[in-house]
Order: structure tokens, then sequence, then C-alpha cells
């Protein structure tokens, strides 16, 4: 194991914003910054998404549950609204979308990748 710090460290603010990009999911609006990088599962499990006015994620499933903590603005998680210090605790198998009128930045540790649910 590497035992140096500086190469556990992510310096966020200087990181940009990129488009978040997901294969057959509407994300327009939507920009990430990775935090953590999973080499194991070829993932990201924890990062940044700032989502513009208006912006929306779909219905979805998290199959390890997830963990969401509101940094800027508000966000709607199905009908129930957080807001920036609100942290949100999913169970395995829960279910929501995300949508934001004003827009919001938050951050997600989401174990498994989420399933996007089409019915």
């Amino acid at each position: 194991m590497d035992t140096n710090m500086k190469n556990y460290i992510t310096n966020s603010e200087k990181e940009e914003w990129k488009p978040l990009v997901e294969n057959g999911v509407k994300t327009d609006g939507i920009f990430v910054k990775v935090l953590r990088y999973s080499k194991d599962k070829k993932r990201a499990p924890t990062f940044l998404l700032k989502f513009n006015a208006g912006s929306s994620y779909p219905y979805h499933n998290h199959p390890a549950g997830e963990e969401a903590f509101i940094m800027e603005g508000e966000a709607f998680f199905n009908e129930q609204k957080l807001v920036k210090g609100d942290y949100l605790y999913t169970p395995p198998t829960f279910k929501h979308s995300v949508k934001t009128d004003k827009g919001c930045v938050i951050l997600f540790i989401v174990p498994e990748e989420v399933e996007i649910i089409t019915e």
C-alpha cells in the first residue's frame, strides 16, 4: 500500500466540472467531479454532481444504496426537498429520481453502479 497521504487527496477546487455522460441517459445540465476512482470496479464511487437549474436525473435503483449530501442549493429526491446541509442515506434497492428547480451541488457516495428504470 502506498503510504504517501498526498496520493489520496483530491483538490476538488482545482478540478474542472465535466459534463456527466452516461449511455442512454439524459444528463443535460449535469456536471461531475470525480473525488475517488476505484480501479477494481472501474468507476467512481465518490463524486460531486452539479445540477444546473431545471436539470434532472431519471428514476433509478441503487443496488447497494447511496449517501448524498447537499453542498449548495436544493434538490428533490422523488418529492422530498433537500437543501444545503441535508444528508440522505438510501438503503440498498432504494429507487428515486433527482431534480432541481434552482440548481445544486451534491456529494454522492455510490458503492455500486445505478440501474436506470425505464418502466
